[in-house]
């Protein structure tokens, strides 16, 4: 499940690996740009709750290898079309695989590991992987055949396909077809709290993810290079601090390890944004590190918060609240075309501090 995780995120991370391939022979700008963030994101961020709500009500794991391959075919569109609105359709097409896959594979990960944290943070981690090896896979392929070559960025996919479908039939074999879900009331203020912090989150690293590519080549020189080994820190740090958060989880508690985390990350994106020189890359990965340090928390925590829904609440945790940052880029694309990407990206701070000063209302569920 973790390696079928890693396949369909490289779609996420293919977007913004793609930026600035786009700018370069597209000729499109930061609003341009960000709106085909915003095209493979806003789709995913609405849908996916609603998917989440069907799993509540059937298992739906034939779903999960058929929207692996629909991402991967939209990701495969967006170089074909030569206009903006087939780019940005494309990328929505992509966005509406990524939302299908996610509440049915949390729920099938959740099952399989027993609710372990760390079993969980295996699963996650698999998509911080997928997020790391986009610009590895898509900046050399774009550097030798520009956007003509995104047909080939739809193999990730088939291969995963096929890798999830022999885990979703073991899967059934190993759980029984058991699901976890707990008999117990749900906890809705304490399951929107997490959300609000979740969305400051999503805003800060789709951001991020959006221009930092963009940011790196100003600050560093190098070009789409620089652009491509910054988005490889940002998401290769990323899924080590996934792999981190399961670890402190379980020894200090989610919650604790939640706040800690994004204490931390305020001073790191601060650095980030205003410290010059090639200690770029260091605030880098220590902002990835402490941002991504809550990420499968969040998912245990909202299926916690809400024993009785756990798919709805896996649609949302890895959806609405994930993928919403999208909906921002197109915000901080225009604050970067009125003055700079480092004026856009300063806000950013602010809510990481917004987020982690709402996790001092959280406590830990009642069910743990």
């Amino acid at each position: 499940m973790a390696i079928g995780h890693a396949c369909v995120d490289v779609y996420q991370g293919a977007v913004p690996a793609l930026v600035p391939f786009l700018v370069a022979e597209r000729g499109l700008g930061y609003v341009a740009v960000s709106g085909i963030t915003l095209a493979a994101t806003l789709l995913s961020s609405v849908v996916q709750p609603v998917f989440g709500v069907l799993t509540d009500r059937r298992p739906l794991a034939w779903l999960i290898p058929v929207a692996m391959t629909t991402a991967g075919l939209g990701i495969a569109l967006v170089g074909v079309g030569e206009t903006y609105l087939l780019n940005w359709l494309a990328a929505a097409l992509s966005g509406l695989g990524i939302a299908a896959y996610h509440p049915e594979a949390a729920r099938m990960a959740r099952t399989v590991s027993g609710g372990s944290h760390v079993g969980m943070s295996w699963f996650s981690v698999g998509g911080n992987v997928g997020f790391a090896l986009a610009p590895v896979l898509v900046t050399p392929i774009m550097a030798v055949g520009g956007l003509s070559l995104t047909p080939l960025l739809v193999v990730p996919a088939l291969v995963g396909a096929v890798i999830t479908r022999l885990a979703v039939r073991s899967a059934r074999l190993v759980a029984g077809g058991n699901r976890l879900d707990r008999a117990g009331s749900d906890d809705w203020p304490s399951f929107l709290r997490l959300s609000a912090i979740m969305i400051c989150r999503s805003i800060v690293f789709v951001g991020l993810g959006t221009f930092i590519a963009l940011y790196a080549g100003q600050r560093v020189g190098g070009g789409t290079t620089t652009g491509g080994v910054a988005l490889f820190v940002l998401f290769a740090a990323g899924a080590l601090g996934t792999l981190l958060g399961g670890r402190f989880a379980t020894r200090y508690g989610r919650v604790r390890t939640m706040r800690t985390s994004y204490a931390v990350a305020v001073p790191a994106i601060a650095c980030l944004v205003f410290v010059p020189g090639p200690a770029f890359f260091g605030f880098l990965a220590l902002t990835a590190i402490a941002m991504s340090i809550p990420f499968s928390l969040h998912v245990t925590l909202g299926q916690d918060f809400l024993p009785g829904r756990v798919g709805t609440a896996g649609g949302m945790t890895l959806g609405l609240a994930v993928s919403i940052g999208g909906v921002a880029t197109p915000v901080l694309g225009t604050i970067a075309e009125h003055t700079s990407l480092r004026v856009a990206l300063s806000p950013l701070i602010a809510l990481v501090l917004t987020g982690c000063l709402m996790g001092f209302a959280l406590n830990e569920p009642a069910t743990e």
